[in-house]
């Protein structure tokens, strides 16, 4: 049986989606179900009643920069529960694998393109350093608890995502989803302008929620390896040139304005993807014109008026 974790999140109902149009049998799980990771009993009745085969930890607290550099303690203790109760659950249960998302803001802030075998080669940017550490923390995890019972930990690392079914609310939002979200409404009001955070340089790459997805049910039936996998394309937009694409797609007549007092966070994240196509035998599929045009579809229509 898989078991889905955040089964009712961004990513993790995308997964289920797919599951669903495979044929595939699990049982997905959140907080708005009933169940409580952070709570060790949640945690213990869960893996008791469903015996999962692998689990496909898409569990997570999480926002945006602005949710990320107020919450910082709450980013780090909610997390790490997850992951021990988690992770305790696996060892006395016997669960043979478990497949992770990983954020990539757990590479080093001065990297530029992220290169597995650079994982460790410096500091976190401190925008993300709490959210990336607790993250980093579940392959230590899977190192550690895969030393005392046979345990398969695919951990895939995954660029800024985006797509239908992110948070409606921008203070929760990635970066780019909120971003649509202010377009959109910019339209709808007649606003004169859209304030954009920072000063529009820094360059992401973005993979929408429908490849990271496949991504992580690609991974259910082959083994990664010890390292994490990178998923990706090296292929990096920045800030101020998506601003630009985004206006166009939702076909608004706006000014847009950044606002450098605000932070940038690290100034380049694109991703090596070579270990991934590698290991998933797949590359990403959606290209970044027409993923936009389906969340701005999307935003369009599910953003409720203010």
């Amino acid at each position: 049986m898989i078991l889905v974790l955040g089964s009712t999140g961004f990513l993790g109902s995308t997964v289920c989606r797919l599951l669903t149009e495979r044929n595939r049998e699990f049982v997905g799980v959140s907080l708005s179900t009933g169940v409580d990771l952070r709570r060790e009993d949640h945690t213990e009745a869960l893996f008791a009643k469903v015996r999962p085969s692998v689990v496909i930890n898409c569990a997570s607290f999480v926002g945006g920069i602005q949710f990320g550099l107020q919450h910082r303690s709450a980013l780090f203790t909610n997390n790490l529960r997850m992951t021990i109760n988690t992770y305790e659950a696996l060892k006395r249960h016997g669960t043979p694998k478990i497949v992770n998302p990983i954020t990539n803001c757990t590479y080093p802030g001065a990297a530029s393109l992220f290169k597995v075998e650079e994982w460790w080669d410096g500091p976190l940017h401190d925008s993300v350093a709490t959210y990336g550490f607790v993250k980093k923390a579940i392959w230590v995890a899977s190192q550690a608890f895969s030393k005392e019972f046979p345990l398969v930990a695919n951990h895939v690392i995954l660029p800024n995502m985006y797509g239908p079914g992110d948070h409606l609310d921008a203070y929760r939002a990635h970066a780019l989803g909120a971003l649509v979200a202010k377009f959109v409404r910019a339209k709808r009001n007649g606003d004169p302008s859209v304030n954009v955070w920072g000063t529009g340089a820094p360059i992401r790459e973005w993979l929408h929620i429908r490849d990271g997805a496949e991504a992580l049910v690609r991974a259910i039936d082959v083994t990664t390896g010890e390292q994490p996998v990178n998923v990706g394309r090296a292929e990096g937009i920045s800030v101020k040139d998506l601003a630009h694409l985004i206006r166009a797609a939702v076909d608004v007549d706006c000014e847009i304005v950044f606002d450098p007092t605000k932070p940038d966070g690290a100034p380049m994240k694109t991703i090596d993807g070579s270990t991934g196509a590698k290991a998933l035998n797949w590359t990403p599929q959606i290209s970044l014109a027409d993923g936009l045009r389906e969340t701005v579809a999307w935003y369009s229509e599910h953003l409720p008026s203010e």
